[in-house]
C-alpha cells in the first residue's frame, strides 16, 4: 500500500501535487522588485553609516568646546585639603578660599573691605593671615549672615587676642564708597585708600537651604529671593503683575533661556488662575511646560535653575548693581590696592571682564596681553619679583590706570569641583591699580 501511494505522488505532476498536498512555497519575485529591495537595504546602510558619523562628529565637537573653555581659563593648582586649617571648627569652607588668600597674601594689609560679608569665611581667613590690619569693613544686606558672621569674627579675634575693630556693616555694596567716608573718622588709613577688597557674587548655602528666602528650586516656600528683605520687589510681583513683554525679556536676557517664550505664555497664563505663589507652582509649571523635552528630570530642572537665576537677578537688580560698583570699588583702592571678583555664571562673569578693562583703559580688546609703548617689554619680565611670589599669576593685562592680573579668570581645582559642587561654576579675577 505504502508503494502504491509512493508510486502515485512521483507520477503526480508537481503543481497538481502542491495543491493536493497543500504545499507552500516561497514567492517568486521579479528583477525589478529585487534590486528594490537591495536599493533599500543600502539606503538604509547608507542612513545607519551617516548618522553613526554625525554622533561622532557631535562627540568630537564637545570635545572641542570642552578644550576650548579649558583654554580660556586656568585651573587653580591650589591643595584642597590644606585650606580646611582655616576653618577648623567649621563644616563650610567657602568657595576658592585658598585662592582668595593668594591674592592678598604678598600685599601689608592695612586696610580690608569685604564687599559681601557672608558668614565671614573669607574675611576670617584674611584676617587671620595679616595680622598687621589694623582697619577691617564687613558689608551685607543679609541680617542672618550678619548674626554668624559677627559671631565668627569676634571669636577669631578673642582667640588671637588682635586689638582689630571690625566695622560690620548692614548695607549693599553699591554703597561702599559713602560707607568708606562714614568709616574715615574712626579708621585713618583709608583717607589714601583701601589695600584690598573682595567680592564674592554667589549665594550662600545659608540663603539656598532655607526654604522661606524662596531661592531653592526644589524646597517649597514662598516666591521672595531678595538677598535684602527690607526691599519691596518679591520674585511673585514680577510673575503675577509686571508686563507680559518685561517677563519674557527677564527670563530671555538674565536665564539665557531658549524656551522663554513659552514660559512666558504659561506664566501670564498661570494668572488667570489666581497666579503664582510658591516656589513649587513655579516649579510645577516648568516641569509641565518643558513635558517631553529632552534630558528628563535634569532637562526641567536645568529649566528652572535659569529660571529662578533669571527672577534673582531682576528682583535684586545685580548686573546695573555690579558694574556700577566694580567702578567704585576700584576708586577706592589704593596704588597698589587689589580689587578680587568671584562670579557664578557667565553674565556675571561678562560684566566683570569688560568693566575691568574699561577700567584700566586698555586696547586689549578681547584680553590679549598689552605691551608698554615704552620699552615693549614684557609684563612678566617687568614684575619678576611679584611672579616668583605668586605663582598664580600667569597672564596679565596693563593699562593706563592699572594691571588685570588674571588675563583668564581662575577656575577651581578639580579636587574642590568634586568635593564642592557648588564651586563648578565660580571664575576668579583680580585687577590691581596702577602704583
Amino acid at each position: 500500500m505504502a508503494k502504491r501511494m509512493m508510486y502515485c505522488w512521483l507520477s503526480t505532476p508537481l503543481s497538481t501535487a502542491k495543491q493536493r498536498f497543500n504545499i507552500k512555497t516561497a514567492p517568486s519575485f521579479s528583477r525589478p522588485v529585487l534590486a528594490s529591495a537591495r536599493a533599500e537595504r543600502s539606503i538604509s546602510t547608507a542612513s545607519k553609516k551617516k548618522k553613526k558619523k554625525e554622533r561622532n562628529k557631535s562627540v568630537e565637537e564637545l570635545v572641542v568646546v570642552k578644550n576650548d573653555k579649558e583654554k580660556r581659563r586656568t585651573r587653580s593648582e591650589k591643595e584642597y585639603e590644606e585650606l580646611h586649617s582655616f576653618h577648623e571648627t567649621e563644616s563650610h569652607v567657602p568657595v576658592m578660599l585658598g585662592e582668595v588668600v593668594d591674592v592678598f597674601s604678598s600685599l601689608p594689609l592695612r586696610s580690608f573691605i569685604d564687599c559681601t560679608l557672608g558668614a565671614a569665611g573669607h574675611s576670617s581667613a584674611i584676617i587671620k593671615g595679616h595680622p598687621e590690619l589694623e582697619c577691617y569693613i564687613g558689608m551685607d544686606v543679609d541680617p542672618v549672615a550678619h548674626a554668624k558672621a559677627r559671631a565668627h569674627i569676634d571669636a577669631l579675634l578673642q582667640s588671637t587676642r588682635s586689638s582689630l575693630k571690625p566695622h560690620l556693616l548692614f548695607k549693599n555694596f553699591k554703597y561702599i564708597k559713602s560707607v568708606v567716608g562714614e568709616i574715615d573718622d574712626d579708621c585713618k588709613l583709608l583717607s589714601s585708600g583701601v589695600d584690598g577688597i573682595l567680592m564674592d557674587l554667589g549665594m550662600s548655602s545659608m540663603q539656598v537651604n532655607n526654604p522661606q528666602r524662596g531661592f531653592s528650586v526644589l524646597a517649597n516656600g514662598p516666591l521672595d529671593m531678595r538677598m535684602d528683605p527690607r526691599a519691596s520687589v518679591k520674585a511673585k510681583d514680577i510673575l503675577n503683575y509686571w508686563p507680559d513683554d518685561e517677563v519674557g525679556r527677564i527670563l530671555r536676557e538674565y536665564g539665557e533661556e531658549s524656551n522663554w517664550r513659552w514660559l512666558q505664555k504659561k506664566i501670564v497664563q498661570a494668572r488667570q488662575q489666581g497666579g503664582l505663589h510658591s516656589t513649587s507652582e513655579l516649579r510645577d509649571l516648568i516641569q509641565g511646560a518643558t513635558h517631553g523635552t529632552k534630558g528628563g528630570r535634569q532637562g526641567w530642572i536645568k529649566t528652572a535653575t535659569r529660571v529662578f537665576q533669571a527672577l534673582r537677578i531682576a528682583v535684586n537688580d545685580e548686573l546695573n548693581t555690579l558694574e556700577k560698583s566694580l567702578h567704585a570699588c576700584f576708586e577706592c583702592l589704593v596704588p597698589g590696592g587689589r580689587l578680587a571678583v568671584i562670579s557664578f555664571h557667565s553674565l556675571e562673569d561678562r560684566i566683570v571682564k569688560q568693566t575691568f578693562l574699561k577700567i584700566i583703559e586698555s586696547n586689549g580688546g578681547d584680553g590679549d596681553v598689552v605691551e608698554e609703548e615704552a620699552g615693549k617689554r614684557d609684563l612678566r619680565k617687568m614684575r619678576n619679583d611679584i611672579d616668583a611670589k605668586e605663582t598664580w599669576i600667569r597672564q596679565m593685562v596693563q593699562g593706563q590706570n592699572g594691571t588685570i592680573l588674571t588675563k583668564r579668570p581662575i577656575t577651581p581645582s578639580e579636587e574642590e569641583e568634586r568635593l564642592n559642587r557648588r564651586s563648578r561654576s565660580a571664575k576668579l579675577r583680580v585687577i590691581e591699580k596702577i602704583r
